[in-house]
């Protein structure tokens, strides 16, 4: 019998999204990924749907082909840095569309048909850095707006079996950290004395799909290694 359980995941080359992929077919989901980079992972549930998410047009019509899905995870994302008076628009819009109209354009042509069926989950990798950073405006803007995003979808479809929560790590250990446009920026590393790994991120996200986290919706929950305990 076919695998009743389908996720789709943006970003699933790399990173993040390539851990949350892993996990997801280590219990037994089927997965799409949908990713401009060629696929990273060769399993026989795994269907990589090339796609730049950036395009908005391409974009909608990847989500349209996808089949009946059960749980969307949002982890594709880039990362642009610069202080006040050195802000280039461009990395503003890229950032935007990548990270929040992207997701919007899948999640509305996703979400109505998990509310129809009655059951879906989405979860959408934020930032710890949207509460506010120096010289990550922009960046910090798009995760915020993520927040916005997962609990007004949350409210939408609270009552009809579907969960929206949002993910927010803190400097994670992933290829984001060697991209030439964080200048020689270094990551700041939590209290705990490393960087989060994407695995242990991928966790949290398996769990927020399962039946046991049905409860838990409109949420931005922090993966932070310590570092939100001074306040």
């Amino acid at each position: 019998m076919p695998n009743e359980r389908h996720a789709a995941v943006t970003g699933s080359s790399s990173g993040i999204g390539r851990a949350v992929a892993q996990a997801l077919l280590a219990e037994g989901w089927r997965v799409s990924g949908l990713d401009l980079a060629p696929p990273s992972i060769e399993h026989p549930d795994f269907e990589p749907l090339r796609v730049d998410l950036i395009d908005g047009a391409a974009t909608e019509a990847a989500a349209g082909r996808l089949p009946p899905v059960q749980a969307l995870v949002h982890a594709a994302g880039v990362l642009r840095v610069g202080p006040l008076g050195q802000l280039a628009a461009d990395n503003g819009e890229l950032m935007w569309r990548l990270h929040v109209e992207a997701v919007t354009r899948i999640g509305n042509v996703l979400l109505p048909a998990m509310a129809q069926a009655g059951r879906g989950r989405v979860v959408l990798i934020g930032s710890r850095v949207a509460q506010g950073k120096a010289g990550r405006s922009q960046y910090a803007a798009t995760k915020a707006a993520l927040v916005g995003l997962a609990r007004s979808w949350a409210a939408e479809v609270v009552a009809r079996g579907v969960t929206v929560n949002v993910v927010s790590p803190a400097a994670t250990q992933t290829a984001m950290l060697n991209d030439p446009a964080r200048r020689s920026e270094t990551p700041a590393l939590p209290p705990i004395g490393r960087l989060i790994r994407p695995d242990e991120i991928a966790a949290l996200v398996s769990f927020l799909l399962s039946p046991a986290a049905a409860p838990i919706t409109g949420q931005d929950i922090q993966i932070c290694g310590g570092a939100s305990l001074p306040r």
